[in-house]
């Protein structure tokens, strides 16, 4: 009887525990799903869902239409109708033509300067407008291929300093315990605070720059915000650079900004040809059929009335004078004369901007090979104090700094490459070789 019921309160108490350990457990995070892209994969899905990408596509047709509406003024026309009317007196409608029954009038301008100069202009602008859409998609891949690079080199950061803030906590509990002891300065370990505080400020700085970046590519890519997007250390697939020379030519052969500025220039100087062939004279082809009745007294006016009418010939007009076709010639020349300006301004600005930018990418290149070098030198000496620790003739704190230093040296490399990156994305963009890369 005994044995069975310290059987019962044994079962009890193990139930008792279950339950106890059960409730002490805490519920389990909801499992976060994690996308992971490649920057080829990123860049595609921004290209896709960029919503300025689709507004310059449409703003190219809406230029392309334009350049259509212009078009069709030099295009066929046929209109038919009905002009009757009833009449007492000489038959006319307010037109100055006779009321018919039925008419049908076709019309077609043959040579018409200024409207030829527009079309032109027009159909100019239309190219310039593609351009814009090359334009969009080289900043949608630059801002989507920075906000990739830079999120790696954040988290990677992180991570440093992270290992950081550890290694500055195990000084502060060493320096610490040597202040009570008597061996070190109070002052030291207020230092040692101070180097941890820092390293905290930091750490909170990039936390918040990570969930940006996160939150813009989310934007970018259309990925939804509910999934971790994870990204990899990759470099940009760039070729050997080029002499200073070469990239000036391609970028006065790619620019898309200053190609816009020609087909700019390109219009406005059409635009002016067009304006001057306002003083020749302009040509319409015309034909008109009407069928008459003859309840409108048509008899009584003419002495021989045609039930089928059908006219055709080339209407000539010769300006002899026109205020208007000069006014427009001056305003057209200095429209000309305002894009030459601005086509050379933007030349030598750009033979500028890429002299400086190859500088800028030569700087970064030398600056990565330093910070690469220090880091190189910095985990060696890590290694040095590691051996002097483990023989006993190197203390805590000075394991510690060094960890600390070859943390400090690998985010000093991460900071240079990523410059590097973007100084040469930028020089690919002003020499318009960015989409041979992407």
């Amino acid at each position: 009887m005994n044995n069975r019921i310290r059987m019962a309160v044994t079962l009890v108490l193990a139930l008792l525990a279950g339950r106890s350990t059960a409730a002490q457990q805490p519920e389990l995070a909801p499992e976060v799903k994690i996308e992971r892209l490649s920057l080829r994969q990123a860049l595609t899905l921004a290209l896709q869902n960029s919503r300025e990408l689709a507004l310059a596509r449409i703003q190219h047709t809406v230029a392309e239409n334009l350049a259509g509406l212009n078009r069709s003024q030099f295009r066929p026309n046929l209109f038919g109708g009905s002009a009757a009317a009833a009449t007492r007196g000489l038959p006319a409608t307010p037109g100055g033509q006779a009321p018919s029954v039925f008419n049908l009038a076709y019309t077609q301008t043959l040579f018409d300067g200024p409207r030829r100069g527009q079309l032109r202009a027009a159909e100019e602008r239309a190219e310039l407008q593609r351009l814009e859409i090359e334009q969009t998609r080289d900043a949608v891949v630059i801002e989507t291929a920075s906000a990739y690079l830079e999120l790696g080199k954040v988290r990677r950061a992180l991570d440093l300093l992270r290992a950081e803030r550890a290694s500055a906590s195990r000084i502060v509990q060493y320096t610490e315990l040597r202040a009570r002891e008597g061996l070190e300065l109070p002052i030291e370990v207020t230092r040692a605070q101070l180097l941890l505080a820092r390293i905290e400020q930091a750490l909170v700085q990039l936390e918040g720059r990570e969930e940006l970046l996160e939150a813009r590519l989310h934007q970018l890519t259309g990925i939804s915000p509910e999934r971790r997007i994870e990204v990899a250390a990759e470099e940009l697939p760039l070729e050997a650079t080029q002499p200073e020379a070469e990239l000036v030519t391609a970028a006065m052969r790619n620019n898309l900004d200053l190609r816009q500025a020609e087909h700019e220039r390109r219009a406005r100087q059409l635009r002016l040809q067009g304006e001057r062939q306002g003083s020749w004279p302009s040509f319409e082809f015309f034909s008109q059929y009407s069928l008459l009745a003859r309840f409108n007294n048509f008899d009584d006016f003419f002495n021989r009335f045609e039930r089928h009418n059908v006219n055709a010939g080339i209407r000539i007009t010769i300006p002899i004078f026109s205020a208007r076709t000069r006014a427009a010639t001056r305003l057209a020349e200095s429209e000309l004369t305002e894009a030459d300006l601005a086509l050379q301004n933007r030349r030598a600005e750009l033979e500028l901007n890429v002299r400086q930018q190859a500088r800028r990418v030569r700087e970064q290149e030398a600056a990565s090979e330093v910070a690469r070098l220090e880091l190189k030198l910095a985990q060696e000496s890590l290694r040095l104090v590691q051996s002097r620790f483990e023989e006993g003739r190197a203390s805590l704190r000075e394991l510690e700094q060094a960890r600390l230093e070859e943390h400090n040296r690998w985010r000093e490399f991460l900071d240079t490459r990523f410059e590097r990156q973007k100084a040469q994305l930028e020089l690919l963009r002003l020499t318009g070789q960015l989409s041979r890369i992407f």
